[in-house]
């Protein structure tokens, strides 16, 4: 292959330029970026780029028989009430409300058992609900070299 290496389309790649800015947070990056575009900087020539990742598990309760089932009960019923809803709506019979049970009865049942089969083979090994989040230590403000010094100075007056 000759000329110059072809990228492809999709794949990440190492963000570049000079680091003009560091937060702690993302918020405080984002009103560094903010500011800069407010005061007519050429924000297209920024990068906001997540220093030091760390995957953050939130433990939210306890969970047992009670929740599970319930929360499949509900889930399923949300799910039958949509198909029910759809099928009734395209249907040419008179009552309408048949497919909506029939869809809120069928997805309470799928609902159970697709929430109570996942917890039953844990054999309480994760009795406990939880959200995971992908964070940063910090956020650093990346910008064009040709760019970069002016980015600077305009951030240097901002007051973060």
């Amino acid at each position: 292959m000759t000329g110059p290496m072809r990228q492809t389309p999709g794949l990440p790649t190492p963000p570049k330029g000079w680091p003009v800015g560091s937060y702690d947070t993302y918020e405080q990056a984002q009103r560094a970026v903010d500011y800069l575009s407010d005061n007519e900087f050429q924000v297209e020539n920024l990068t906001i780029v997540g220093v030091d990742l760390m995957q953050v598990e939130r433990v939210l309760g306890r969970l047992n028989w009670g929740k599970v089932v319930t929360g499949g009960l509900v889930s399923g019923a949300w799910l039958g009430l949509f198909f029910g809803a759809l099928v009734g709506f395209f249907s040419q019979g008179d009552n309408g409300w048949t497919p909506i049970l029939f869809g809120v009865i069928a997805g309470m049942v799928f609902g159970l058992i697709s929430a109570s089969i996942p917890y039953a083979a844990s054999r309480g090994q994760r009795d406990f609900t939880s959200t995971m989040q992908l964070v940063a230590g910090r956020y650093d403000v990346l910008c064009d070299p040709k760019k970069a010094e002016q980015a600077r100075d305009m951030l240097a007056r901002l007051a973060i």
